[in-house]
């Protein structure tokens, strides 16, 4: 009876350690942040000397994860931040670059887009969202916490003092063509982020969340596509545990 209840016992321990290893998702991804010693020239084509320093993240995958197949085309993206801004920069293979969304804080995911998830040390629940897509028309925009907990969605946070720029590198919604895809940069001033929560500038050694989601729609599929830097596990961006690290350095 007794070797019954040990061998019960070793089942059931291993039973829960999977099923927790599942329930956790990936591993969250961590990124190196170097801090640029001159302001970055915003025009979307990544050709600042601070970008040259500044490592290409790993290519985007699938949101659920390495379960699934890869994306189809290729995303990566770059971070580097000074005293005033974090700096994103962003490169999509696209073979047919299209977007029709012109008015500023539209449902952006509804064109193909970029994506930057944001959320600042000190135990808040709250983050930021940003969407861009390749005319430059974005949506910005606070959540209190993460949908599945209740939150809710404030699309009157703008951030003021924000830079973006695109480069279409091909011909706009000209599908007669093939596309080489487009690039995006962005500036987000640290002092945007103080009106919804109690945000200050980083440090050297100072960690963030953060994750990139790419959407990408494909004639005659339902469903959009979701790529992104680190897997969520989930069809999920709002699970801001999974998103991956940014830890701020200094200069190189």
């Amino acid at each position: 009876m007794s070797g019954w209840t040990k061998g019960m016992q070793l089942l059931l321990l291993t039973v829960l350690t999977a099923s927790a290893q599942e329930t956790a998702g990936p591993t969250p991804k961590t990124y190196e942040c170097l801090k640029a010693t001159k302001p970055i020239a915003i025009d979307g084509k990544l050709d600042d000397p601070a970008w040259a320093k500044a490592a290409w993240t790993t290519d985007f995958v699938d949101i659920e994860g390495s379960a699934k197949p890869l994306p189809r085309f290729k995303t990566r993206a770059k971070i580097t931040w000074d005293d005033n801004y974090l700096y994103v920069g962003a490169e999509l293979e696209e073979p047919d670059v299209k977007a029709k969304l012109t008015e500023h804080d539209s449902v952006i995911f509804h064109d193909n887009d970029f994506e930057v998830f944001l959320k600042p040390p000190g135990g808040n629940p709250g983050y930021y969202e940003f969407e861009i897509n390749a005319l430059n028309t974005s949506w910005d925009l606070f959540l209190n916490k993460p949908y599945r907990e209740g939150g809710k969605a404030d699309n009157s946070w703008d951030i003021p003092g924000l830079k973006t720029a695109v480069a279409v590198r091909g011909t706009l919604n000209a599908s007669e063509d093939k596309d080489q895809g487009w690039t995006v940069e962005m500036a987000f001033p640290w002092s945007a982020f103080g009106s919804r929560l109690p945000v200050t500038k980083p440090e050297v050694g100072s960690e963030w969340r953060i994750n990139f989601s790419r959407v990408e729609w494909k004639a005659g599929q339902p469903h959009e596509d979701n790529w992104v830097w680190s897997p969520q596990g989930v069809i999920n961006m709002h699970v801001p545990d999974q998103w991956g690290y940014l830890t701020f350095r200094g200069p190189k």
